[in-house]
């Protein structure tokens, strides 16, 4: 009878031994895993961020471009205003 209760708490506590390692493990992966799904949500938002903040650099260049345009055009104006402003005088000084 002593062999059988000795030998009856050793399977016991083999048993509860395997069952709190397997819980153990259970519970340490479920942690790496939110702690992947919310290291990977962060990414997300900041590659989202990092989007939006590109999307601006575009058009702020882009507004900037057609800005530089109606200059170039406005002094293309002004260039050829001037000229003739000058042939009209090379004609009075005549």
């Amino acid at each position: 009878m002593d062999i059988e209760l000795t030998s009856l708490l050793s399977a016991l506590g083999v048993i509860s031994a395997v069952s709190l390692g397997w819980l153990g493990r259970a519970s340490v992966a479920k942690k790496e895993t939110e702690l992947r799904a919310g290291s990977g949500a962060a990414m997300r938002a900041d590659m989202d961020y990092i989007k939006r903040g590109v999307d601006d650099i575009k058009l702020d260049v882009r507004a900037q471009g057609q800005r530089t345009d109606a200059l170039a055009e406005r002094v293309t104006r002004v260039e050829e205003s001037a000229k003739q402003a000058h042939k009209r005088l090379d004609k009075i000084e005549e």
